[in-house]
């Protein structure tokens, strides 16, 4: 009985790690910001949650839009603010403002949100990290969730505070991971074919 105890439960942590690894982000729907507080944020994009948000913050992205651009808008114990080029917290991208794409998806730290105006079809650029579980909660189901952290947050923590805040924390690059790992298999010096290794081996030995 013990026994068959100890085999279903390790059935269960084995079913529970490969639904884990299952459900991991893609390179394509993972977004990764090199931030000026000292280290690099990793998001996981939800594009089944909100499908044209997702695909602007990676069209902005391989842009070079967000590169540079600082958090304008940073209150503790809520949320930090960026996106806007002209660092007011009234700009945005050229392109059209976002149909809204809410979700019951709940607010918690890490979560991030598109930033609007009073009209829910005006997301175009911004958005937001939340700090904590509890400080963004009542944004649930009202602001457009594209993206959650899952390294990194202890970087967003350092962000410099204020409305705006007196020397802003920026955005240093913002990429695609998928980007970022084909720029790198293409940077890689090609491998000389093994087979070819091993004839100049006999050969040398002959």
């Amino acid at each position: 009985m013990f026994k068959k105890l100890i085999l279903s439960l390790g059935s269960l942590l084995i079913m529970t790690a490969t639904a884990n690894t299952a459900s991991a982000a893609s390179p394509e729907n993972t977004l990764l910001i090199e931030l000026s507080t000292g280290g690099t944020l990793t998001i996981e994009m939800l594009p089944e949650r909100a499908p044209a948000h997702v695909e602007r913050i990676k069209e902005l992205a391989r842009e070079g839009f967000y590169d540079g651009i600082v958090f304008h808008r940073v209150i503790d114990g809520f949320m930090a603010q960026t996106g806007d080029p002209t660092g007011t917290g009234m700009g945005g991208s050229e392109k059209p403002d976002l149909p809204a794409e809410f979700t019951d998806y709940a607010y918690k730290r890490g979560t991030i949100g598109m930033a609007r105006t009073a009209n829910p079809n005006s997301a175009n650029s911004q958005f937001f990290i939340c700090f904590t579980d509890t400080g963004c909660s009542f944004l649930t189901g009202q602001y457009t969730v594209w993206g959650q952290v899952t390294e990194g947050m202890e970087f967003v923590d350092k962000i410099a505070k204020g409305e705006p805040p007196a020397s802003p924390d920026k955005m240093v690059k913002v990429t695609v991971l998928a980007d970022t790992q084909s720029a790198a298999e293409e940077a890689a010096p090609a491998e000389a074919p093994v087979e070819a290794e091993a004839l100049a081996e006999e050969a040398a030995a002959e």
